[in-house]
C-alpha cells in the first residue's frame, strides 16, 4: 500500500501542467511590460520560428508624416496652379500623402476649389473633377490607363524617385500639367531594428505600393536587402502566401488599412499601435510604442521562452519517469515522493522565474 501511494504521489503531473503555463504568463505579463500586447499565447510558438519579416513601408519604416518636397509645373502651367489643382482633388484624403499635398498648398496660402465626382483607383490614384474639369493624380499606372502621355516628365521623375521621394503626376483634361513630389522620413530606430534582425538571423523584406526606385532607395538607407514595390492593396497578401509556399514562418508588420489582408494572411500580424484600428483588430500582436524594434524584442524572448519550456518539460520527464520506478519498488516512500514531487514543480517555476532577468537589447 505505500508503494502504491507514493507511485501516485510521484506521478503526479503538476510540473508538467506548470511548464507552460507559468512560463508563458511569465513572457506575456514581460512584453506587456515592454510595449508589445499578445492577443493570446498561442502565437508565442510561431514568433520563435519566424525567420522572415514582411514590413510595410508608410507609417511602418517611416513616420508616415510626410511632407511637400516639389512642385514641378510643365507646359504653360504654374506651380501654384498644379499645387492647387493636385490640394483640390485631395482635400479630405486621410492618405499621409495626400495630407502632405493640402498642407504644402495651404502653407502657400492657395485658395482650394472644391471637389466633385471623386473616384478613388486602388494602385493607381484617383480622378476628380475641380471647377468642372477632370484632374488625374496618381502614378504612371494610372497615366497609362487613361492614355495620357507621360514623356515629358520621366526623367523628372526617375531623378525624384531615386532621391527616395515619392512623385505623382497631376493631369489636366486629359493633359499632363506637372509633377509634386513628397518624401517621408524614416523611423530613428528603424535602421537598428533591421541590423538586429539580421543578427538573429531574420531575413527582411520591405513590401509597398509605392515606385520600385523610391523604395530602394528608402531600402538602402535601412540596409534592407530584399524589396518588393508597385504591389496593389489587393496583392499584398499574395506576396505573404508565396513566401509561406517557399517554408518560410513569416510575420507582417503594418498600420494600415492595406495591410490588414496580408497581416491576417501571415503566420504572425503584427501591428503598429499608431495604425488603423483594422490593423490592430487583425494583428496577433501590437506593438503599443509603435518602435519596431520591440519586433526583435518579442522574437529574442519567445525563443528563451520556448527553451524554457522544453528545458521543464525535459526535467519533468526525467522525474517522472525515474521516480514511478523507484516508488514502485519500494525505494521512495510517501512521504519522500510528496518531497519529490514538490522539489520538481520547484525546480519548474524556479526556471521559468529566471526569465524575469530578460532585458531587451535597445
Amino acid at each position: 500500500l505505500p508503494s502504491v501511494s507514493a507511485v501516485l504521489i510521484v506521478a503526479c503531473p503538476c510540473a508538467l501542467l506548470l511548464t507552460s503555463t507559468f512560463t508563458n504568463g511569465i513572457m506575456m505579463k514581460l512584453l506587456s511590460d515592454h510595449g508589445l500586447y499578445l492577443r493570446d499565447a498561442s502565437v508565442i510558438e510561431h514568433l520563435s520560428k519566424t525567420n522572415h519579416i514582411v514590413f510595410d513601408k508608410t507609417g511602418t519604416l517611416t513616420r508616415g508624416e510626410p511632407a511637400l518636397t516639389d512642385v514641378i509645373a510643365l507646359g504653360s502651367f504654374s506651380e501654384n496652379e498644379v499645387l492647387t489643382y493636385a490640394a483640390a482633388i485631395e482635400v479630405g484624403s486621410e492618405h499621409p500623402l495626400g495630407e502632405a499635398i493640402v498642407k504644402g498648398a495651404r502653407q502657400r496660402d492657395l485658395t482650394i476649389p472644391s471637389l466633385s465626382q471623386f473616384e478613388g483607383i486602388a494602385g493607381h490614384g484617383i480622378r476628380g473633377s475641380v471647377n468642372n474639369k477632370e484632374v488625374l493624380l496618381g502614378n504612371r499606372r494610372l497615366f497609362q490607363r487613361e492614355s495620357v502621355d507621360i514623356k515629358a516628365a520621366e526623367q523628372l521623375m526617375i531623378s525624384l524617385e531615386g532621391s527616395g521621394k515619392t512623385a505623382m503626376l497631376i493631369g489636366l483634361e486629359n493633359q499632363l500639367i506637372g509633377i509634386v513630389a513628397v518624401a517621408d522620413t524614416l523611423k530613428p530606430e528603424a535602421q537598428e531594428a533591421i541590423s538586429q534582425l539580421k543578427g538573429i538571423n531574420v531575413e527582411v523584406v520591405m513590401l509597398t505600393g509605392d515606385n520600385q526606385r523610391t523604395a530602394d532607395s528608402i531600402a538602402k538607407q535601412l540596409g534592407i536587402d530584399r524589396v518588393i514595390a508597385e504591389v496593389l492593396p489587393s496583392d499584398k497578401a499574395k506576396v505573404i502566401k508565396d513566401l509561406q509556399k517557399q517554408g518560410k514562418v513569416v510575420a507582417m508588420v503594418g498600420d494600415g488599412v492595406n495591410d490588414a489582408p496580408a497581416l491576417a494572411a501571415a503566420d504572425i500580424g503584427i501591428a503598429i499601435g499608431s495604425g488603423s484600428d483594422v490593423a490592430k483588430e487583425t494583428g496577433g500582436i501590437i506593438l503599443v510604442k509603435n518602435d519596431v524594434r520591440d519586433v526583435v524584442a518579442g522574437i529574442n524572448l519567445s525563443r528563451i521562452t520556448m527553451r524554457k519550456i522544453k528545458q521543464n518539460l525535459f526535467w519533468a520527464f526525467i522525474f517522472n519517469a525515474t521516480g514511478i520506478p523507484l516508488a514502485a519498488l519500494g525505494y521512495l516512500s510517501p512521504m519522500l515522493a510528496g518531497s519529490a514531487m514538490a522539489l520538481s514543480s520547484f525546480c519548474v517555476l524556479s526556471n521559468a522565474l529566471l526569465l524575469k532577468r530578460w532585458r531587451p537589447s535597445h
